[in-house]
């Protein structure tokens, strides 16, 4: 097959493909419209979050087999009508749900024990103790909102502190943990979102949804920027609805995810920034030296077996 990698990998990926008798090309630099003029004459693409794969450019790709996702997220891919042209879509979420977990779980051990504020403090000349007397994670419960491939591993690092774990995933009938939304809403001390970008997550973090529960609450969001409403946020956090918030990813990034939109630096990201009740990162949260690798070893392995010679 005859392969177009339009964003930067792992080498292992190119390496394995091409030990596999397939031709692989680099095209990291040409934009949408210029990779539709050449698309035709690929078998299948690789692509990281650069552009949008839509209804458009499939129809472009008149000799797709198939589209790789170097990541976990599908939004940024018209899943449904690649399907329906018989292109087959992977993703890799796999390779970087340890990381995440992990992720997720320094970011709420250092909001609790106030790591950023006191190593600040200390690089100043100020010895703080009782400002920064932290908060311990055992006796907490910890809901889980989607219970996927992050979501599981989350619950797993977890499973070394004396907490409780409750989970909902709206589109699984058997998993672990297993909880209502309703028991989530009377329980929980934490939340950690765990789902994929779509119609129905958009903003599903808003007003509605903060008031529904019983306890004041950390919210932890390491799935996509969009599905919490940042204003709502920052309105509960000012009330003390919502009493911290650790976010690796922004409602304000663009779609690539590199960067910022223009319009990103509103009133509620200042105070998010301001806030010493905050913990953010750069959407990194996947992104270690060690889940590049599985990821592009993950994708290897699903184009291999889905197009046996």
């Amino acid at each position: 097959m005859k392969i177009l990698f339009t964003d930067s990998v792992h080498p292992l990926l190119k390496s394995e493909l091409i030990k596999e008798k397939n031709i692989c090309e680099e095209n990291f630099s040409s934009n949408k419209e210029e990779i539709e003029k050449i698309i035709c004459g690929y078998d299948g693409i690789i692509i990281r979050s650069r552009f949008e794969i839509d209804k458009h450019f499939i129809d472009k790709a008149k000799n797709l087999k198939f589209i790789a996702r170097v990541g976990s997220g599908m939004e940024n891919i018209d899943v449904e009508y690649a399907n329906s042209k018989r292109i087959k879509c992977f993703n890799a979420s796999e390779g970087n749900r340890q990381a995440v977990a992990e992720h997720a779980l320094g970011m709420i051990l250092s909001l609790f024990n106030n790591l950023n504020r006191s190593d600040k403090e200390i690089r100043n000349g100020k010895w703080k103790r009782e400002k920064n007397r932290g908060h311990e994670l055992s006796g907490k419960t910890i809901g889980i909102i989607g219970f996927g491939n992050n979501g599981a591993a989350f619950s797993k690092v977890l499973s070394g502190f004396d907490v409780e774990i409750l989970s909902y995933d709206k589109y699984l009938e058997d998993y672990k943990y297993k909880s209502t939304m309703e028991e989530i809403y009377n329980k929980a001390d934490i939340i950690s979102l765990h789902i994929p970008l779509t119609e129905e997550t958009t903003y599903l973090v808003n007003e509605n949804f903060i008031n529904n529960f019983e306890k004041n609450f950390y919210l932890i969001n390491t799935a996509r920027g969009k599905c919490v409403n940042t204003k709502s946020l920052v309105n509960s956090m000012k009330e003390g609805k919502i009493k911290g918030v650790c976010l690796d990813v922004l409602e304000y990034e663009k779609t690539s995810f590199e960067k910022l939109s223009e319009n990103g630096f509103t009133e509620e990201m200042k105070y998010l920034i301001d806030s010493e009740n905050t913990i953010l990162s750069p959407h990194v949260a996947g992104w270690t030296v060690e889940s590049n690798v599985k990821i592009s070893e993950i994708l290897f392995q699903k184009i291999k077996e889905n197009f046996k010679n």
